[in-house]
Parts: structure tokens; sequence; C-alpha cells
């Protein structure tokens, strides 16, 4: 896949050919029970302790740092020689970013590209309607760029977020989530059904929006208006009932574009930098699964500045 060109065509796509675009993810994405080195569970992702992985986290319409990404790790030609290396995006693609059509139809082109070695797990800003992120400026970007033909996109889109995967699990290793977890947690099978269960029970709502934090203990209501934020002991108690030693996840900026909580139970990434953020730097995770790590400390070496 050649990077630059795809998103040249980004600028220039149709509605048409993006709501076609739309559809051919969306079958592909239905259709999925096992691919490559992951298996599929419902909403939930089985990856195999193989290979290497790259992680990135909140883009939010920004392309240039994912074409940065890319670039810098050489991990696009990666995949091209290896299908045991494999990419997981933790979610937030869209809002905030003036390039967030672009930035959806590039990923959908990778999926496309590589559809077992590509993993696209949702984010509060592709959130169910009544768990939908503030300000949500998707679909004035959208007018913006399709004109009166822009509500056919929108639509499409919707319904493509109800097709991204809850989390990603390596066994012993890694949980990877978009926001966090909940208290309430006691399986993976209530992972994977999150979204069956939402609203009767909120595990949805905590995997896109809860938020660790060190002063907590237990939960407490988080500032967001939804989600929750959760503490060390919650945290603890969850990875093991779920067997994982780390949460990966995102949704949280980071002024080197990752931080560490709960005593390297937590590693937060985020892949993108500038306004309305201003971090100093983005970064992403680029990691051996093989190998097996007992805190976030440990994953330092494998993380990227940018």
């Amino acid at each position: 896949m050649d990077f630059s060109l795809v998103r040249k065509e980004s600028y220039v796509v149709s509605a048409e050919d993006f709501v076609e675009l739309m559809q051919e993810a969306i079958d592909l994405l239905h259709g999925e029970t096992g691919l490559g080195h992951f298996r599929v569970e419902e909403k939930l992702v089985r990856l195999d302790p193989v290979g290497e992985a790259l992680v990135v986290g909140d883009l939010h319409g920004d392309l240039e740092s994912l074409g940065v990404i890319f670039g810098q790790s050489g991990f696009l030609k990666k995949m091209e020689s290896n299908r045991d290396c494999c990419v997981v995006f933790l979610g937030d693609y869209g809002d905030r970013g003036v390039q967030s059509p672009e930035l959806y139809y590039v990923l959908l082109r990778l999926k496309l590209a590589f559809p077992a070695q590509v993993v696209l797990l949702r984010g509060n800003h592709e959130g169910p309607s009544d768990l939908l992120a503030e300000p949500h400026d998707l679909p004035k970007m959208l007018q913006r760029k399709f004109g009166d033909k822009w509500v056919a996109v929108y639509q499409r889109l919707r319904e493509l977020f109800g097709c991204f995967y809850n989390a990603v699990y390596v066994e012993e290793r890694y949980l990877m989530v978009h926001g966090g977890l909940s208290q309430n947690l006691r399986t993976l099978h209530e992972v994977a059904d999150a979204d069956k269960l939402h609203p009767q029970k909120p595990f949805l709502e905590a995997l896109l929006w809860n938020d660790p934090d060190e002063a907590v203990r237990g939960v407490s209501p988080s500032p967001r208006g939804a989600g929750s934020l959760f503490g060390k002991g919650v945290t603890a108690a969850v990875l093991q009932r779920l067997g994982a030693k780390i949460l990966i996840r995102g949704h949280e900026s980071a002024r080197d574009g990752y931080m560490i909580n709960h005593g390297g139970m937590v590693l937060t990434l985020f892949s993108r930098k500038g306004p309305p953020y201003y971090n100093a730097y983005g970064a992403y995770l680029q990691v051996p699964l093989a190998e097996r790590h007992e805190s976030a400390e440990e994953l330092v070496p494998f993380i990227d500045k940018f």
C-alpha cells in the first residue's frame, strides 16, 4: 500500500466512492471470525502472542501524524513482508481535527489492504448515539467536504462505528481498549458482548469513556460527563480476573505522547499532536507480542515519540 497515494486520494474522493468504501469495510467486519493471528468473538479480538504489533492511540483527524508514524516505523513495509506484523488502532479517529473524513478513508483503505493484520477499536468518538462525545464536529467536516451529500456519508459512518471492536486481548499479556475498565467486569465475554449488554449494563460506557486516576479509590464520577474514574485497586482486580498484566489504552492526551499509571498496570498512548491538545509529542508502541512484561515500565523501550 502506497500511503502517500492513498492520502492524496482521500482529499478528492467523492461521496459515492466513500460510501462504497465504507460498505466494503462493513461487509468485511461483519464477516470476520478469525484472520491471520487474530480470532474474533463478537466484539473482542483475541490476538495470538506472535510477531510484532504497532499500537496507535488517538488520532482525531490528524492525518499528518499517522503519516509520520508509518514513515518513522516503516511498519507498512513490515506488514507487506511479514504477515506476523499487525497494527492495532485504539479508536478516536475523528472529531477535533480538520482531516477527520480523510483519516477514516485512509484507515479503511488500510483495513481492506491488510484485513488479517489491522484491528480497528471503537473510541468514544465512534460511540453509540446515547454515548456520543461532544463536541461532535464530524458532521460539519463532512458537510464542508461533500456538500449536500454529507448526510449519506454520515449515516454510513455511524453504521461503520457499530462494527468496530471493543477490545484486543493478548493472553497473559495485554488488554487493549480505548477508555478503561469497569469494576464490575468479570469475564472477557462481558467485554465481547458489551454492545449487546448496553445500556442495561455499563460495560461499553466504561470501555469507551473510563479513565484511570491515582487519587481515586474504587470509582468516582468522571468530569467528562460520561464514564467514571477508576483507581489502582480496580485495575489490579479486573486485570487479574481477565488474565492480563497491562491495560493499554488511549482516550487521554499526554504531554509526552504516553503516560503510565497504577504502578505500571496502565499505559496510555496519544498519537497525534497540535491543537486543541498542544502535547509536546505524539507516541506509539511497537512491541514483540511473544515477550512477557509485568509492567508498562518495561514497554518504554518499545515506545517511539515524534
